[in-house]
């Protein structure tokens, strides 16, 4: 596979599948870019092979590894209420009515099927 081919997909995997990006950062215009999917295979599946999602992934949950590191309250509070529910940091709301009162109450019924 060419260098140009190469840079592409280095961008494309930085930009996290942003065709558009890939094509500015490699100097090339999207055309180009269909054109290669069509006609180099090679290409095609290496392009498949990329998995942005992933990657995206990958820096936010670095991002927010640098965020909690540096103290940041923001980040330390989600990353307990996402990462940490089995030791208690749960929110959760209940809805009464005035003084606790229950709002309603359930009843099931069997109807013998």
């Amino acid at each position: 596979m060419d260098l140009k081919k190469k840079a592409f997909l280095e961008a494309y995997r930085k930009a996290f599948g942003n065709i558009s990006k890939a094509c500015k950062a490699t100097n090339m215009d999207r055309g180009t870019f269909y054109d290669w999917k069509v006609k180099d295979p090679e290409f095609l599946s290496a392009l498949e092979s990329i998995e942005p999602d992933e990657d995206f992934a990958d820096f936010v949950e670095d991002a927010l590894v640098e965020k909690i590191k540096d103290k940041d309250t923001t980040a330390i509070i989600f990353a307990c209420k996402t990462k940490l529910k089995k030791r208690g940091y749960v929110e959760r709301q209940e809805i009464t009515g005035a003084d606790g009162k229950k709002l309603f109450e359930v009843k099931i019924v069997d109807d013998g099927n």
